[in-house]
Order: structure tokens, then sequence, then C-alpha cells
């Protein structure tokens, strides 16, 4: 079955930077778009970024742009997400998505556990 393995969250103070990872199995990674969503205490999940399945398209929502990068290593089977200029309003659980065709119009299906990431001085 599907495998959504997130990990690299953590605590950080505003300004800095992290680098998400989610190792993925049970499915062809390189077939499908990738996304990476986040949910707040007390909040609805909201995506954050997507990629198409070779990583030639990417899109992101507004408060994620020019801060945050999405990337994906197909030999790897993972999906990384890269954050800089964090700040408070960042702190959330982060969770991986599998989308449901190649492109990340499709929407997502399968998500993981999700990571940690904390913003705080």
């Amino acid at each position: 079955q599907v495998q959504l393995v997130e990990s690299g969250g953590g605590l950080v103070q505003p300004g800095g930077s992290l680098r998400l990872s989610c190792v993925a199995s049970g499915f062809s990674f390189r077939a499908y778009a990738m996304g990476w969503y986040r949910q707040a205490p007390g909040k609805e999940r909201k995506l954050v970024a997507g990629i198409n399945y070779n990583g030639a398209g990417t899109d992101y929502k507004d408060f994620a742009k020019g801060r945050f990068t999405i990337s994906r290593d197909n030999a790897k089977n993972t999906l990384y997400l890269e954050m800089s200029a964090l700040d408070v309003e960042d702190t959330a659980v982060y969770i991986c998505a599998k989308g449901t065709m190649s492109g990340t119009y499709g929407g997502y299906d399968s998500w993981g556990q999700g990571t940690q990431v904390t913003v705080s001085p």
C-alpha cells in the first residue's frame, strides 16, 4: 500500500530555514504528481505546493511563493520541501501527499502522518 514518511521538521527561529523530506513506497513514485500540505493547530489542512511527475512543473500557494521550494528525486523516491525566511505563522504539521495523476491538477489521494515544524523565537 501507499506509504509516505516525512522527516526533517523541528524547532527553528524566525527567519530560519528547514528542509523536509518524504520517502514514498508502495506505488510508482515517478508516475505521479506529489505535494506538500500543512495543518496548523485548530485549522484545516492546506495545500502548500505541488510538483508534477518529472519535476518540470511546480505550483505554490501565495504564502509559499519566493520562500519555499518543492523538488523531487525520482531515483530515490523522495520528495523535498526547502523552506526559508520562516515565520511563526508557518508553524504547522507538514504533510506529504500523493497525486492522483501525473500533473498537479488532479488533486491528491494519500497523505503521510506529517512532520512538525515549529517556528519560535
